[in-house]
């Protein structure tokens, strides 16, 4: 089925990953515009993230393992977007289950993300002629090398294909291979997103993830816990400007077809989490423990390719973020599972 089939309504959107972090986020800003199919498994996720989205008729959630080869013909839920007819316009693949505390629970998971899932989407891609985009991540780029140096499009990592991480990072290398193969040979307009770290409501707490768990451990008055020393940096994107950067990227032509998205602001972690305990009036303190095994340092991007070829730069301040995130948290304390 050809792009270019007459649309008289909204179009066809799938979103793959729909009820985790970013997917639900990403959704969201998408049924302003299209009607959205949310696809999600919920083996790394929770239906609550989109549970205010079920109730837009533009809206339909499918539980199903996209690793698996996908035929909307067996969901007669989707009858109402007349996908026989009208096709699907627009793919985001961004399904690929990440705990940096439970990471090896999830590594045969990871591995089917980036392998067999991708099949399955590019696939469906072929067979509506649907503009596609797919969300990498940094650790494609392997640990950064030397001070402060950005990472560029262009920059090729360093990564062990053999650790306990190469199911997600030399994963995604491979994902990105599949997109790349799928362009050449079908002739897709396929994107690659490399998301740097984000943050912001709806993360999944309890799970080694740097801002809930320190929101979390403020409110409850616990130690919040840095896995590292006194000097440890990252980069911190807040999730409306990922997104927006997302659906910019979708947009664009093709000579903008691997982008990186975060923040080219560093920050001490350390300073991250005083300000989470002045911000809460809480009396926690910040302490410091070895790194998780299976987080590893990510670098800084290089964001001229966004700000040029998108007109993008991250545009929520940190400070402005992180309130946003304690205020839901705050608002959702009973669903979240905490008093």
């Amino acid at each position: 089925m050809s792009t270019q089939t007459p649309i008289f309504e909204k179009k066809n959107v799938i979103v793959t990953g729909g009820t985790g972090f970013l997917g639900s986020h990403l959704c969201e800003r998408l049924l302003r515009e299209a009607k959205v199919i949310c696809i999600d498994d919920l083996s790394n996720s929770g239906i609550e993230n989109i549970n205010h989205l079920l109730q837009y008729p533009d809206f339909e959630f499918i539980r199903y393992d996209v690793s698996q080869p996908i035929d909307l013909a067996d969901f007669p839920e989707l009858d109402k977007f007349r996908v026989s007819f009208q096709g699907i316009q627009e793919i985001y693949h961004l399904a690929c289950p990440t705990s940096p505390k439970n990471f090896e629970q999830h590594r045969l998971r990871s591995l089917a993300a980036n392998s067999s899932a991708m099949i399955s989407t590019l696939d469906l891609a072929v067979k509506y002629r649907a503009k596609y985009l797919f969300t990498s991540s940094s650790v494609v780029y392997g640990e950064p090398r030397g001070d402060n140096a950005l990472l560029s499009e262009e920059t090729e990592g360093i990564i062990n294909h053999l650790s306990p991480r190469g199911c997600y990072d030399e994963g995604k290398r491979f994902a990105e291979t599949c997109v790349e193969t799928y362009r050449q040979v079908y002739g897709l307009d396929a994107k690659i997103s490399r998301i740097f770290p984000g943050y912001g409501p709806r993360m999944k707490l309890w799970d080694g993830r740097l801002i809930p768990d320190f929101i979390t451990s403020a409110l409850e008055g616990k130690n919040l816990v840095v896995y590292g020393d006194e000097n440890t940096i990252q980069t911190l994107c807040y999730v409306s400007d990922i997104v927006d950067g997302i659906i910019r990227h979708m947009h664009t032509g093709i000579d903008a077809y691997i982008i990186n998205l975060g923040s080219d602001n560093m920050y001490r972690i350390a300073d991250i989490a005083r300000s989470i305990v002045a911000m809460t009036n809480s009396t926690s303190q910040v302490v410091f423990e070895k790194p998780l095994d299976y987080i590893n340092k990510k670098g800084v991007p290089d964001l001229y390719k966004a700000k040029e070829l998108l007109g993008w730069l991250p545009l929520i301040r940190l400070e402005d973020g992180l309130r946003k995130s304690i205020d839901f948290t705050l608002a959702n304390k009973q669903a979240l599972g905490f008093n």
